[in-house]
């Protein structure tokens, strides 16, 4: 990562770790590491999304770090993790398990946070049995299992299959991204975060976004065009929360909601008013304090029975539980009644389970 990926002073500086260490995943991959807090603090390994690095968990990581073992890691491709020719969910889910095996002591259990594509690694080796030993539960953060473009919002047209095939090719542009520019700024923030972020905000995911290599994007666009983890979704039996952005236009609250419905041990959907698709950036303060509620319920204390963990946060955002968030899922999908383009019929949101893939 360069030094113009992130920022140098405020709460998205990117803290020195205590420790950095390299793991070796199944194909040889070689994943960039770090590790801060006490060593024998109880952990939190933080997995984070596309086009981003370990910078994108600044926030989080200086707060956690004074009493956690926090552990984070860049995806093959991104940050200081050099590059790969595998790029397949099947290997996000075996980086994952490397990086478990290389940080924690057999059968030591920990939270497993995952932003976006880094959510989709934690579905992706839900069923992996070096998961299951560590996992003791998973915070799912702006992130779906399937039908990611035609759900995408990016692209401000009615649903349908103009926009999805147009969502595609925006997605997966081979273009560089260029420096940092107001104008570079100001398409970032509006595809991938609230109208409220400040600018300093911006800035910090500007930098992280802008420094993953094009090939590395537009290699990974293509695996996430196709995404199909609905399955994977299914097979996440620890208990699992859900924070997600109201105003996300990458990966909107039909996904959060289809997410609730489907997994086995969902324990409540945070619903952040007017937060984009960064969220850990965006709200710092409540997706970490989700983080510290989740450790202490189910990493270092007696997890509480099936449901949500009402948490109310500075954003205005509260966990409500799985039957409610389903309820509100099935009235937001019926009054979905609006016309589509001439050229395309409008695809309806799908629960997940229902095994239909994206563009």
């Amino acid at each position: 990562m360069s030094p113009a990926a992130s920022v140098t002073s405020g709460p998205y500086a990117p803290p020195v770790p205590s420790r950095t260490l390299t793991a070796v995943s199944a194909d040889g991959a070689r994943l960039h590491v770090e590790v801060h807090g006490p060593e024998h603090a109880p952990p939190v390994v933080l997995a984070h999304g596309w086009t981003c690095s370990t910078a994108f968990w600044a926030a989080q990581i200086r707060d956690l770090a004074t009493d956690h073992r926090v552990i984070a890691y860049d995806q093959r491709g991104h940050g200081r993790s050099p590059a790969s020719p595998a790029c397949t969910t099947r290997a996000l889910a075996d980086d994952l398990e490397a990086v478990l095996a290389r940080t924690l002591a057999p059968g030591e259990k920990t939270l497993v946070v995952g932003h976006s594509m880094g959510g989709m690694t934690v579905m992706a080796a839900a069923g992996r049995p070096r998961f299951q030993e560590h996992a003791a539960a998973v915070l799912l953060c702006s992130t779906g299992s399937s039908r990611l473009v035609a759900e995408a919002r990016v692209v401000p047209l009615r649903a349908g299959r103009v926009r999805t095939w147009i969502t595609g090719r925006v997605l997966g542009s081979r273009a560089p991204l260029g420096p940092v520019t107001p104008v570079a700024k100001s398409i970032l923030k509006y595809a991938t975060m609230g109208a409220g972020s400040a600018p300093h905000m911006v800035e910090a995911c500007a930098r992280i976004v802008h420094a993953c290599p094009r090939a590395v994007r537009h290699a990974w666009s293509a695996v996430l065009s196709a995404l199909d983890l609905d399955h994977g979704v299914r097979e996440l039996n620890v208990p699992t929360a859900v924070v997600q952005g109201s105003d996300d236009r990458l990966t909107p609250l039909v996904h959060a909601r289809a997410l609730v419905a489907a997994l086995p041990h969902c324990v409540g959907l945070t619903e952040l008013p007017g937060v984009g698709h960064m969220t850990p950036v965006e709200a710092p303060e409540p997706v970490t304090a989700r983080i510290r509620e989740l450790v202490g319920a189910y990493v270092t204390g007696a997890a509480p029975g099936p449901g949500s963990v009402p948490v109310q946060n500075r954003q205005g955002g509260q966990s409500v539980p799985a039957e409610q968030a389903e309820q509100a899922e099935q009235a937001e999908q019926a009054e979905q009644t609006e016309p589509t383009e001439p050229t395309g019929q409008a695809e309806p949101a799908v629960r997940v389970g229902q095994m239909k893939e994206g563009a």
